[in-house]
């Protein structure tokens, strides 16, 4: 039998760290930094009105755009550099020619309540369009995607293209279209009236201070939730739709992303749901393989109008 000396466990566990980080630090290095970071897009100079723009490492002078807006309930006001925004949504778009606009929003708790979310999300859209020449944007393409409340407010953005109740007055562009060309919705919440409705939330219920958190006032819910339902503004110009749930998830049950589904072909607009067998909230619904689904979608749509 061996018995090992201080000495020589310490040597090890100096070794194995030292491994450990240097992976880590290898791991970060071959995630992407932006190209253009905390570019303010209201005017504001305020963290939750802020930007930042990856382009793909090709030699094309102009790059298709994508908007993502990530998942907070929304709460945050700052989570749009996570290393994992970069490695699932970055990696996938830049493969396909996409520049990926990662974008802050104004928080419900923190800065205002709804509309102001997507108020900010259109005040980008047009912040991309005026000002596209300086950050190498081709913006006769510009998707959106997003998770779970982030995936609302892209389909959002994307059913209310043509319809200025959700403007706002955001930003110094307000003359610029505030269109978007395709959507791609993870789990995202619909319609809120009947947000649990479903069996896998059979019991559960919006709490007041949920409620009050999102809206503020809550005189009058159910019209403000109705003012928050993509589905209330699809019309012939709603682009197209791509939207991925799992069946599993009990934080935004899928029969949202069915009614929306559903709601898009009643008024024949295109839209393919992917539902996640075993798919939870966040977790294995948002993993490279989805994500390059989102990617290869953008592509398509992209090159159906060349």
């Amino acid at each position: 039998m061996t018995i090992n000396s201080p000495s020589s466990f310490f040597i090890k566990f100096f070794i194995i760290t030292i491994f450990l980080f240097g992976c880590n630090d290898k791991q970060k290095s071959n995630l992407p930094d932006p190209d253009w970071f905390d570019i303010d897009y209201s005017g504001k100079n305020h963290i939750s009105q802020k930007m930042d723009i990856y382009l793909p490492k090709n030699k094309k002078k102009k790059h298709p755009a994508v908007i993502v807006i990530y998942g907070s309930g929304w709460s945050s006001n700052n989570k749009k550099f996570s290393n994992y925004q970069k490695k699932v949504f970055v990696k996938p778009l830049a493969e396909k020619g996409f520049a990926t606009i990662a974008i802050n929003h104004r928080s419900s708790n923190l800065d205002s309540v709804f509309p102001a979310q997507i108020h900010d999300v259109k005040a980008a859209i047009r912040f991309l369009r005026a000002r596209h020449n300086d950050f190498n944007l081709d913006t006769s393409f510009i998707g959106i995607a997003g998770y779970s409340s982030g995936g609302h407010l892209a389909a959002l953005a994307g059913t209310s293209s043509n319809n200025n109740l959700l403007k706002g007055n955001v930003g110094s562009y307000l003359n610029y279209e505030n269109h978007v060309n395709a959507v791609v919705d993870f789990y995202g919440p619909t319609d809120l009236n009947v947000f649990y409705d479903c069996p896998i939330t059979k019991g559960k219920s919006l709490t007041k201070e949920q409620k009050i958190r999102v809206f503020g006032n809550i005189e009058k819910i159910s019209e403000k939730f109705e003012l928050a339902n993509p589905i209330k503004y699809i019309d012939k110009n709603t682009p197209p739709f791509l939207i991925i749930h799992g069946e599993k998830d009990d934080v935004v049950p899928v029969c949202q992303s069915k009614l929306l589904h559903e709601a898009l072909l009643k008024n024949n607009i295109e839209s393919e749901l992917i539902l996640n067998e075993d798919g939870d909230h966040n977790g294995n619904t948002l993993m490279p393989f989805q994500t390059n689904l989102m990617a290869n979608f953008f592509y398509k749509q992209y090159n159906k109008q060349l």
